[in-house]
């Protein structure tokens, strides 16, 4: 437990440290962008160091028997996909923005309000969306997450729409099946397990955390389908 309040401590004053650098970074994206994925790096190197948690990720095969896999349809030819993935810690966020080419998140509009992080994330290119607006929101936020996708974007979406223990997957929200279908995008499933080594309260536990990249599924896939498949390998 020691090593818990340790790094959560040295964690704070991290973040403290890096909001100069953020303010600067705000004079661009890009600029802006760059500082985020380095501090999501110091995140990682310090759970890593202090507590001794590291990360591996598992991409689907590229061939089965020796034989190429051929394109479906679910593979787009531009390769643009919505990356599902499982969420447990802030652990797996630091993975997927140091490891996605151009991310970006949907979130709920209040984290934009944080000083100095929250307008990093509006800067970088974070998608706010306000969960009180029913379909009228999910029309402006098809628009604008089709125009990020357009200019280069990933989008990475948390279906489940909070941390969930592991063990303890919850329901679906439908709005990744709209963005999916609405905007004909395959669907990149992300399994963890990364709630066993930092979990939502508690002690952090030493070990090597699993990201899954499962093959990706049709953006027709029902809500079914896509939680089979982020929870196949997820804690």
């Amino acid at each position: 437990m020691l090593k818990t309040v340790l790094f959560k401590f040295v964690l704070a004053i991290y973040f403290i440290a890096w909001s100069p650098f953020l303010l600067i970074g705000l004079v661009s994206k890009k600029l802006t962008s760059r500082f985020i994925i380095s501090d999501a790096r110091g995140v990682l190197f310090l759970l890593r160091t202090i507590c001794g948690v590291r990360y591996k990720i598992f991409c689907p095969p590229t061939e089965e028997n020796g034989i190429p896999v051929q394109p479906n349809d679910n593979v787009r030819n531009d390769g643009k996909a919505i990356i599902a993935s499982k969420h447990m810690s802030i652990m797996e966020v630091a993975i997927l923005v140091t490891n996605i080419q151009n991310p970006f998140f949907i979130l709920k509009r209040e984290l934009l309000w944080i000083p100095v992080y929250g307008w990093a994330f509006w800067r970088m290119g974070m998608q706010p969306v306000n969960r009180n607006r029913g379909a009228t929101n999910m029309k402006k936020l098809t628009h604008a997450v089709a125009n990020k996708i357009m200019n280069g974007q990933t989008l990475i979406i948390f279906p489940e729409g909070t941390r969930v223990k592991p063990g303890h997957p919850v329901p679906l929200k439908r709005g990744l099946m709209f963005l999916a279908q609405t905007l004909k995008l395959p669907i990149i499933p992300v399994g963890t397990d990364t709630g066993l080594y930092w979990p939502k309260r508690g002690r952090i536990n030493s070990g090597v955390a699993k990201m899954y990249f499962e093959p990706v599924i049709a953006s027709t896939a029902s809500l079914d389908d896509i939680r089979e498949a982020i929870n196949r390998h997820s804690a």
